[in-house]
């Protein structure tokens, strides 16, 4: 069974910094393309940044320059860096890893539980 457990949030004050981590098990998680997205209440998901297995990156445009993307395959943990935070960074976080488990050919979205992060002074 493939679990995303995302972890990290909190409240911080403008301009501060937050690490999320989302740690994966039962996912063959070196060839398990990675991202994550961020639901604001009341707006769509929307994808924040994503990662392949190459370890390219990509970042939707409000926060290119402010938030890193990276991955550990021997932790089995990705990493979203928010620097320089802003108001409207505020909501709930969440990993997604398309890929397999073990055993299995099968490629597929795994979503985590997500993660709130709240920007206020």
């Amino acid at each position: 069974q493939v679990q995303l457990v995302e972890s990290g949030g909190g409240l911080v004050q403008p301009g501060g910094s937050l690490r999320l981590s989302c740690a994966t098990s039962g996912l063959i998680f070196s060839t398990s393309e990675l991202s994550w997205y961020r639901q604001a209440p009341g707006k769509l998901r929307e994808l924040v940044a994503g990662i392949t297995k190459d370890g390219t990156s990509n970042y939707a445009d409000v926060v290119q320059g402010r938030f890193a993307i990276s991955r550990d395959n021997a932790k089995r943990t990705v990493y979203l860096q928010m620097n320089n935070l802003k108001p409207e960074d505020t909501a709930v976080y969440f990993c997604r890893a398309d890929g397999s488990q073990y055993g299995r050919s099968l490629v597929r979205s795994y979503w985590g539980q997500g993660t709130q992060v709240t920007i206020s002074s």
